[in-house]
């Protein structure tokens, strides 16, 4: 299904709440708010903006000591599983298997030339059309009958809605089945019960699959529209017992003080924007803002945690640039960073296709 392995040659903070882009944005992915390298606002407008700290929370720490080992290029890949597949990739579009539906959208890295016949791709049920530029608005429309909003969709056994959202998305990144795998695998191998940290969490589907392993989990985005839709989701799932703190705030703002309180996480998940605004208008630029955002993910892991996973979307670095940062961030502690890519494995010819930029600690 999805494994890592070496490339060769390869509601307000408190009562169980979280957020992404403004909620006009927050079906992109997000800012502090959630990724916004699909938000609203073109990307010229985006440049314009004054490049204000996210927060003014404090100096860049310098850590000393050893940098961690290291593995690399590491590829991890998702295949074809329950309620997703990758049917076929090329001329600058993908077609996937959402649940029920057949859906295509634009996919820039898809260099190649379509494996399979055009009536393949003429009988999918949605496809986005309009503006497809990374920060554009976009439409879906429908070839055969009209499809609502929402349907249910069901990934690593947790039930939550997929949408058809004007920013081409649906409400999960199937990609990011392997770093759910192996972190449910590191949970349920846990003796005792792990606090997990999922920032820019979106829609909670990590959420909700690290609660169902057995985690504590706090979940923070800026979008209250998101939240909203996370919620939906932990009701749909039957999740409503688990211990989830759904939390709408700047995820910049929310580490800072989690920080001051002395408040740690076993395991961080963090997959900040490219550009972003927090909900009270925080800019958020992830090459001026990452190094500090992990510095500060540092020093809020527990006494003995487990790991401290980013990933990055839409954004013109090498892994490498990620890879030799959370080195830097994490020296003296030990264990292991890995870094690479994240794929999905089509169906039609076998071909990988690069999604996203991650890299990881792990502890020994």
């Amino acid at each position: 299904m999805a494994q890592g392995k070496p490339a060769q040659g390869k509601p307000a903070e408190g009562k169980f709440a979280r957020g992404k882009k403004a909620d006009s944005a927050a079906e992109g992915r997000g800012t502090s708010a959630r990724k916004s390298d699909h938000a609203g606002k073109p990307a010229k407008q985006e440049a314009a903006t004054p490049r204000t700290a996210a927060v003014a929370i404090r100096p860049l720490s310098k850590p000393t000591g050893v940098r961690p080992a290291e593995t690399v290029p590491v590829i991890l890949e998702t295949a074809a599983t329950d309620g997703f597949e990758l049917i076929d990739s090329g001329d600058g579009e993908k077609l996937e298997q959402y649940g029920p539906y057949r859906i295509v959208r634009p996919e820039a890295q898809a260099l190649w030339p379509r494996a399979l016949a055009k009536g393949e791709w003429d009988n999918a049920d949605a496809v986005f059309s309009g503006d497809v530029d990374e920060d554009g608005l976009g439409r879906w429309r429908f070839p055969g009958e009209p499809l609502g909003e929402t349907w249910p969709m069901k990934l690593l056994d947790v039930d939550f809605y997929g949408r058809f959202t004007s920013f081409r998305h649906v409400g999960v990144f199937p990609e990011q089945i392997a770093h759910w795998l192996w972190m449910r695998e590191q949970i349920q191998a846990s003796k005792r019960p792990l606090k997990v940290l999922n920032l820019f969490g979106y829609t909670g589907v990590a959420s909700l699959i690290a609660a169902k392993a057995g985690a504590e989990v706090t979940h923070v985005d800026a979008s209250k529209k998101a939240i909203g839709w996370a919620r939906e989701n932990q009701l749909l799932a039957g999740l409503q017992d688990r211990p989830i703190r759904w939390i709408c705030d700047d995820a910049m703002k929310f580490i800072a003080r989690e920080e001051r309180r002395g408040n740690g996480y076993d395991i961080i998940l963090t997959d900040p924007p490219k550009f972003g605004r927090g909900p009270n208008g925080e800019v958020w630029h992830l090459f001026e803002h990452l190094p500090l955002m992990l510095d500060i993910c540092r020093s809020i892991l527990s006494p003995q945690p487990t790991a401290l996973v980013l990933t990055a979307y839409s954004i013109r670095a090498s892994f490498y640039s990620i890879h030799e940062l959370l080195r830097e961030t994490m020296r003296g502690t030990g264990g292991q960073v890995e870094s690479g890519e994240l794929i999905l494995r089509e169906q039609s010819a076998g071909r990988a296709l690069s999604t996203s930029l991650f890299s990881r600690w792990i502890a020994n």
